[in-house]
């Protein structure tokens, strides 16, 4: 009898006694799991030639079912880890060409200590968006790897660069000064595409970091770094699609795990069975809608190299949901942000979601929900009574306010205020509030990996008294922050006159010869803007009003906005004069808010103000006012 112990992705191979070729287990997924978890009914993926042909199963685990599909080369044996104690568990099949029995040997490891209520990101945090391919190179030895195909050029904006894992370790004292308390990164899976790998969202292998990003334990090491300096780490996740080179798009285990489509929509595209998502992502919502658009909005592949993952087969969406319980229990997450979380099909995304969360009921899922109408971004949060009008309920925690984005790109380019301009879209963002069920967790930015750079020719054009206006407003306002690497130092960059590379330039420092060093010696400017997002990131940090504190606003007037913070023990005043020219404030009409205070403290400049009478407030300036009661 013959064993064989398969551990964290190791191809193991193994011959049958009469075989005419040897037979090989090539992939087991989960690699392994852990004991006490709440998903304890793990289906275990084998992989190997021919292994669908296995029969008589037996182990030390009780195994609940063994499904075969259309392709003999793989097998999903689900077994009941529940109160099994940790160590190794043999399981034992027969191939139908073999005299012996053959086994394989599962792992279950001893979990953390009280891993089940970890607590994930919360509106106390503020997160900073990293492109690890793009922050820093702190391992020059793996810009390029033998078993990936794209290899690194910095010369080509659309390439890889070198920036990894390590590069993110080596400046976490610089992101903790900064004042930020959790890291989103943007994937780190391995993503085998030729060319524009770098944005890794369609990824090769789920249980994989990318070669070229570091390993495995480069990416738990960088949570547990991370939790030494009491900061979190958020991990980018993919349920709607992933890359056509992942590698079971070569010998998929059924065909309906991905959607495969006859007719192509219509048009000769490059792929057989794709079809092209129409991203009108609110016929999700739509009571009208017809049933091809429906269709193709939803099951439409993202892009050509991104195959669209169907939720509605139970193999697919249950390997989706232990591959993401894998990563949080191994890598010691903090929290999800889910890519493309409206494009997915609905109730398949609705049981991902709740099976997360059922494992980890203190944990945070941010969905990145690109809509703009508040109606229709509050749909996707959890007990939503706008979407219990359709009896749905998708349990996603967080969404993201992507309507704030959209006023924030405009409003402090707009010097005069109309009905629907400056700083009246900000204002009436804030009116639709009521339409959340729970509005501390919703993600507020001014930018991301996606949109252009708010610093960049076409937005602010670098311009750093707008950048403090915004900062201003996403740093103290109701939810939870999150800055985009580089803005605090004025990056510009614009997608739509120069691709999305330009909005994902190269931290400047973090490879070696850089010309300016950003994170030890910045320059003058960058200098500004750090030392702007520097005071105010660290005082939210320690502003337990700016965390949970209700939002009471008053309508701006002559392009100015007032609005305050305010707890039973604690308030704060905001003002953001977006008009260029100064204003003169009755603080009279501020009374609700003031309260009984008579003078303040503007934390921006550490002046006293007093808080009776007039206060006059400079052109393109914000104040943050603290004051006691």
């Amino acid at each position: 009898m013959k064993k064989l112990s398969i551990i964290l992705g190791i191809a193991v191979c193994f011959a049958f006694a009469k075989a005419v070729t040897a037979q090989s287990i090539e992939r087991i997924e989960p690699p392994f799991w852990w004991a006490e978890m709440e998903h304890s009914q793990v289906e275990v993926m084998l992989y190997g030639e021919k292994i669908g042909l296995a029969s008589e199963f037996r182990s030390d685990l009780e195994i609940l079912s063994v499904r075969k599909t259309e392709n003999s080369n793989y097998l999903f044996i689900t077994v009941e880890t529940k109160n099994a104690t940790p160590g190794k568990y043999d399981l034992f099949f027969r191939h139908e060409l073999a005299v012996d029995p053959e086994v394989v040997t599962f792992e279950l490891k001893k979990r953390e200590s009280d891993s089940r209520h970890r607590k994930g990101f919360d509106s106390s945090d503020a997160i900073y968006l990293i492109m690890p391919d793009r922050f820093a190179n702190g391992d020059p030895s793996n810009d390029s790897t033998d078993d990936t195909i794209e290899k690194v050029n910095r010369d080509f904006k659309g390439g890889r660069h070198g920036g990894d894992i390590q590069g993110i370790i080596d400046h976490l004292d610089y992101i903790d000064e900064l004042g930020a308390t959790a890291i989103w990164s943007t994937p780190l899976l391995e993503d085998n595409d030729a060319r524009y790998s770098y944005h890794t969202y369609a990824q090769s292998d789920l249980y994989k970091i990318d070669p070229r990003y570091g390993t495995n334990s480069d990416y738990k090491r960088l949570g547990d770094e991370l939790h030494k300096r009491d900061m979190k780490l958020i991990m980018d996740y993919v349920t709607n699609h992933w890359g056509a080179t992942h590698w079971m798009m070569k010998d998929l285990p059924t065909q309906t795990w991905i959607h495969q489509f006859d007719d192509n929509n219509g048009k000769n595209f490059p792929v057989a069975g794709y079809a092209n998502s129409s991203y009108r992502q609110t016929t999700q919502m739509d009571p009208n809608v017809s049933r091809k658009d429906a269709v193709y909005a939803e099951k439409g592949w993202f892009v050509s190299t991104m195959p669209d993952i169907n939720q509605t087969e139970p193999l697919a969406l249950n390997y989706l949901i232990q591959n993401t319980i894998w990563w949080i229990e191994y890598a010691g997450l903090d929290g999800l942000r889910v890519d493309t979380y409206s494009y997915n099909e609905k109730e398949g995304i609705a049981k991902w979601t709740k099976a997360i969360m059922d494992e980890y009921p203190n944990f945070n899922i941010v969905g990145e929900t690109w809509l703009h109408d508040q109606a229709q971004i509050a749909y996707w949060q959890k007990d939503s009574k706008i979407a219990a009008i359709q009896d749905y309920n998708t349990h996603l925690p967080s969404v993201m306010d992507f309507t704030l984005h959209d006023a924030i790109m405009s409003a402090f380019n707009e010097n005069e205020q109309g009905w629907d301009k400056g700083m009246s879209k900000v204002y009436e963002n804030f009116v639709n509030d009521f339409l959340y069920p729970d509005i501390d967790n919703i993600l507020v930015f001014a930018g991301n990996h996606d949109t252009n750079r708010i610093n960049g020719n076409g937005l602010y054009n670098g311009n750093l008294a707008k950048y403090k206006l915004a900062m201003t407003l996403v740093l103290t306002t109701r939810g939870i922050p999150q800055l985009y690497y580089g803005d605090e130092i004025g990056m510009g960059g614009n997608r739509d006159t120069d691709g999305d590379g330009d909005i994902r330039r190269d931290f400047p420092g973090g490879w070696q010869g850089d010309a300016v060093n950003a994170f030890d010696q910045p320059t003058k400017e960058q200098k500004a803007y750090q030392d702007f997002t520097k005071k105010l990131l660290n005082y939210r940090k320690n502003k337990e009003v700016l965390h949970q504190g209700k939002l009471l606003q008053y309508v701006p007037e002559n392009n100015c906005y007032v609005y305050f913070r305010y707890d039973k023990d604690s308030r704060v005043m905001v003002v953001i004069n977006n008009n260029p020219g100064s204003v003169t404030l009755d603080l009279n009409r501020f009374k609700e808010g003031i309260y009984t205070a008579k003078e303040g403290t503007d934390i921006l400049t550490d002046k006293k103000l007093s808080l009776r009478g007039k206060l006059k407030v400079d052109g393109k300036t914000s104040m943050v006012i603290e004051y006691s009661f």
